[in-house]
């Protein structure tokens, strides 16, 4: 079977938002690369040295690679796309001046060989991210997260998605309630209840997504435990919201809320996410890009939450903030 690639080279800031377009206009498969020169800082478990860089692609630079059906017209793709990549400027999302190709690739050449180079990762002391296809014993203590990464955001490969979980295995305790708003993968709320979450609320507005979600959710035997909702935001919790009614899986307000988006979707909702905590609760937002990061401290302080930590990953950061009481 024959397939159309689509190649974006961009920046490593506009990744997850030029993912995500290509996700949303059809793709079956999305692989991002980034710039594997020597300046960059890798984790180094076993002492591995690397003197040659893993790729030509220029610091701070990323390639992304969509992949569509035969039957898609490639070129409606690739303007709608384009559009939408210029808008990410009214953003601040620096595109650095982006290029497009297309071609046409066998399946094989990116349907199965890419499962090759997707092996177990150990992101944090106690959660490890495997592929379903994979084979991995767990040491004592260690919580797996099964993955069949599919269509959605969020392997574990991506700075943003290992903060986030590293930043959970420090602040959930035991028996609480969590809302992960933009779930993608659903990776977060599986990684929550692995962690000890009593229960979890995964929302997301594509509907590839849901569907990932829930497929990674039933993956982790965790069905009873997570519930995966379409939702813009927390939109869903709103009395007036279509489908509000309907059974959320947690007891509001929660613990816990996880945001693992753009800072400026983040700015977007401070608000209810306040209000959907309860006193004491935490607030785990990130997918900010370096240069955002007193912007979304002006906008969690101006909602009335307090600060607690900042975690950081190469560019990127995480900040926890509490609802005190």
């Amino acid at each position: 079977m024959l397939w159309h690639e689509l190649t974006i080279h961009t920046t490593e800031e506009a990744v997850e938002a030029i993912s995500n377009f290509l996700h949303e206009a059809g793709a079956g498969g999305v692989s991002i690369e980034e710039s594997g020169n020597l300046n960059k800082k890798r984790e180094r478990p076993y002492g591995e040295w690397f003197d040659q860089p893993l790729n030509d692609i220029p610091e701070g630079r990323a390639e992304i690679k969509g992949y569509f059906s035969q039957e898609t017209d490639i070129e409606t793709v690739l303007e709608e796309v384009k559009s939408r990549t210029v808008e990410l400027a009214t953003f601040n999302i620096d595109t650095g001046s982006p290029t497009y190709e297309t071609r046409v690739v066998d399946e094989e050449e990116w349907a199965t060989a890419w499962k090759a180079y997707y092996k177990p990762l150990k992101v944090s002391d106690t959660l490890t991210i495997k592929p379903v296809w994979e084979e991995y014993e767990a040491s004592e203590g260690e919580h797996i997260i099964e993955l069949d990464p599919g269509m959605a955001f969020g392997t574990g490969t991506h700075p943003t998605t290992a903060l986030c979980l590293r930043a959970l295995e420090n602040i959930v305790k035991g028996g609480e309630d969590v809302i992960d708003v933009g779930t993608g993968s659903g990776i977060l709320s599986i990684g929550a209840v692995k962690l000890g979450a009593k229960r979890a609320l995964a929302l997301d507005l594509d509907p590839v997504a849901v569907i990932s979600a829930r497929e990674n959710v039933a993956l982790n035997g965790l069905s009873d435990d997570i519930t995966v909702k379409e939702s813009d935001l927390l939109s869903v919790l709103r009395p007036d919201s279509e489908g509000a009614s309907a059974e959320i899986g947690v007891e509001l307000p929660v613990q816990i809320v996880v945001a693992n988006i753009l800072a400026e979707v983040i700015l977007l909702f401070t608000n209810d996410v306040y209000e959907a905590l309860r006193p004491g609760g935490l607030y785990l937002a990130s997918g900010i890009y370096k240069d955002k990061e007193q912007a979304v401290h002006d906008g969690l302080t101006a909602a009335g939450l307090t600060i607690r930590h900042v975690h950081r990953e190469e560019d990127w950061l995480a900040f926890v903030a509490e609802k005190v009481l």
